[in-house]
């Protein structure tokens, strides 16, 4: 069992490696001076299970095209059987079409993974459950749902909990955290008149004097989550916390949360962390790297993935 990283996130590789306390597999992955991708193993990998870590975020192009070459590499280089781990799958929310003429990027991208040599894909909270049936390999999505739990259990073990989805399209994730937690499940019902513009609408459910935690998979520019928040406390609720498994974070995301009602933010570091994130004082990581390793230790035994999601 080897684990290679790519650039995107080498902290959470190095996490990974070190839960499984295995050493990360000696590679170069480096850019020509017109900006190509050169990648190079620089360790034998016949016949090995290989496992690549890189989150195709930001930069998106430049993630995803990494790693389409390191999976081209380690299949040149004999490697027995080769894991895609994405901790977060970019292009997921293009999983159907919008509008005429516009592309399913999901699919294509799931193409361009599968012909690039990989056996199959480790990933978490994909945007859209359906995504895994775009692949022609065997795909593990993991949940943050348990991580969420034992760590909202560990912040708020006093409050009087109420889970809320900001939208209509996240109530099944939402209720999967309350149904854990044995609380209360409200909806935010939103009407989006245009991409990165959300205007929220009504509150579905008796928030008044509860504690509300809003659970996404994606938070991006933050405008959303923070009409949710605002909803909230305009409805009564006494304080609002999010739980959001991927921080995109784009532009003035995270002044925009510490700007709103939002008592605290907690992500995972599917994505590495930037420098406001960082700084600030209500947005904070949770680490994903055990979660990871028993899965891949799981992929690499041949058992169960799916009692991690207990």
């Amino acid at each position: 069992m080897k684990i290679v990283a790519c650039n995107s996130n080498r902290p959470l590789a190095e996490a990974v490696a070190a839960s499984l306390n295995l050493p990360l597999c000696r590679a170069l992955v480096r850019r020509f001076a017109d900006m190509e991708i050169f990648v190079e193993i620089q360790e034998n990998v016949r016949g090995e299970d290989v496992f690549v870590v890189q989150s195709t975020c930001y930069p998106t192009n430049d993630n995803l095209m990494e790693l389409l070459i390191m999976l081209d590499a380690l299949r040149r280089g004999s490697a027995r059987r080769i894991t895609a781990v994405m901790p977060y799958f970019g292009y997921a929310r293009q999983d159907r079409k919008s509008g005429p003429r516009t592309p399913i990027s999901a699919k294509l991208v799931a193409n361009l993974i599968v012909e690039a040599g990989a056996n199959r894909v480790l990933t978490l909270d994909l945007h859209a459950g359906q995504i895994q049936g775009f692949f022609d390999i065997p795909v593990d999505n993991l949940f943050a749902a348990p991580l969420f739990t034992r760590d909202i259990r560990e912040r708020y073990p006093t409050r009087d909990l109420m889970m809320v989805s900001p939208d209509v399209g996240g109530v099944v994730r939402a209720r999967q955290l309350a149904k854990r937690l044995n609380t209360d499940l409200a909806i935010i019902d939103k009407r989006r008149e245009r991409a990165g513009v959300s205007e929220v609408m009504n509150v579905i459910g008796d928030v008044s004097k509860r504690h509300c935690i809003l659970v996404d998979d994606i938070i991006d520019s933050g405008g959303s989550l923070c009409n949710a928040a605002a909803a909230l406390i305009g409805s009564g609720a006494s304080s609002v916390s999010a739980y959001v498994t991927h921080g995109v974070l784009t532009g003035g995301a995270v002044a925009r949360v510490s700007a709103s009602p939002i008592e605290m933010m907690t992500i995972t570091d599917s994505i590495l962390g930037t420098e406001a994130v960082r700084l600030s004082a209500n947005v904070r990581q949770i680490s994903i790297a055990q979660l990871l390793a028993n899965a891949m230790r799981a992929i690499s035994d041949e058992s169960s993935v799916s009692s991690l999601f207990d």
